[in-house]
């Protein structure tokens, strides 16, 4: 039995709000799922039927019931639409990129702690089973001594897209502001802050107007090199982590199951959710002291989004620690717009 319901509303109900958080709102037991911003369109209340649809976002940030707000609207109003929430006395969770400048991210947690409600940034990817898995392997020490580490996200969209906020010259928009909130998550949660870096963005599709291709090198101490890629122009995408250290190498391809699984219906609750197939296992590849090698797969880790959930839950109700700190996300920003 839970010891607090924490009702929530959602400020868009299109892809990010239909599978990222509705599903996952309404099967953990602490979160009441009750309103969402639609401004054309009214189908939430067919998978949720007593769900309120408000037609604007002020609508729901006034609604005296709500306790949390998902922030999860097109990057360039995401300090817009926290601030306001926060200044309401809602608590917030906010999608990547959690700002587009570190000035907006500093703003907001202190505002947060001025109201004393807390701002929680939306990190999903690290709870995907690629992820876990890297990460498992990582405090396995079967790798050694970590020499480098190569993050990618590979996509093929020749074309461009119909979204404005992604592909018009907006603070915010571009492949940078987009990809690489994930995989910069991805660097320090595995690694830390970085004691330098440099960025590097390209522009290669027909008529683009914004960055398609991006490319970070974190450099670590004792010489550990991170690079992290983004490109819309790969036909044949490559390994998403390939980590090489002193004994060994680690290869995991990116599945994003649960993605996948949840466009196709799945509930969260199925026991089946975020278990990878075998033939997306990573492969370790490990060297002896006499030379020999030895492959093997690793089983990927179960993975569920409801995980972040709970997390959030635990630091709302419970006052636990939330795995991704006020420093992580101003340090990713640092980088982003550095």
């Amino acid at each position: 039995m839970v010891k607090k319901i924490i009702k929530t509303g959602i400020l868009s109900f299109g892809m990010s709000g239909t599978l990222f958080h509705a599903p996952f709102l309404n099967e953990h037991p602490g979160f009441q799922l009750t309103s969402v911003v639609e401004r054309s369109k009214k189908l939430a209340h067919k998978s949720y039927p007593n769900i309120k649809s408000y037609d604007t976002i002020d609508q729901l940030i006034a609604d005296k019931d709500i306790d949390l707000v998902v922030v999860n609207t097109p990057n360039l109003t995401h300090f817009e639409f926290a601030l306001k929430a926060l200044k309401a006395k809602k608590h917030v969770l906010v999608e990547k990129p959690f700002c587009v400048t570190s000035s907006e991210a500093k703003e907001l947690f202190a505002v947060a702690k001025k109201v004393d409600r807390s701002i929680l940034p939306y990190q999903n990817r690290r709870y995907d089973s690629d992820f876990l898995s890297v990460k498992s392997v990582l405090e396995s020490g079967k790798l050694g001594s970590l020499v480098e580490a190569h993050m990618r996200y590979d996509r093929y969209r020749h074309h461009i897209g119909p979204k404005i906020a992604k592909e018009t010259p907006v603070p915010g928009s571009g492949l940078l502001y987009d990809l690489g909130p994930h995989l910069l998550d991805a660097a320090i949660a595995l690694f830390g802050y970085p004691l330098e870096w440099s960025k590097h963005t390209g522009q290669f599709r027909p008529k683009t107007q914004v960055d398609d291709y991006a490319h970070i090198h974190l450099l670590y101490p004792m010489g550990v090199q991170v690079f992290i890629t983004m490109s819309m122009l790969v036909v044949q995408p490559q390994a998403s982590f390939v980590l090489n250290g002193t004994k060994g190498t680690f290869v995991k391809q990116r599945t994003d199951i649960q993605e996948q699984q949840l466009l196709a219906g799945m509930s969260p609750g199925n026991p089946l959710f975020g278990i990878e197939e075998s033939d997306k296992f990573g492969v370790l590849t490990t060297i002896a002291e006499d030379g020999e090698r030895h492959t093997e797969e690793i089983e990927s880790v179960k993975s569920s989004y409801l995980n972040l959930f709970e997390d959030v839950y635990k630091s709302l109700a419970d006052g636990i620690s939330y795995p991704i700190s006020e420093k992580d996300i101003i340090r990713q920003i640092e980088i982003l717009e550095g």
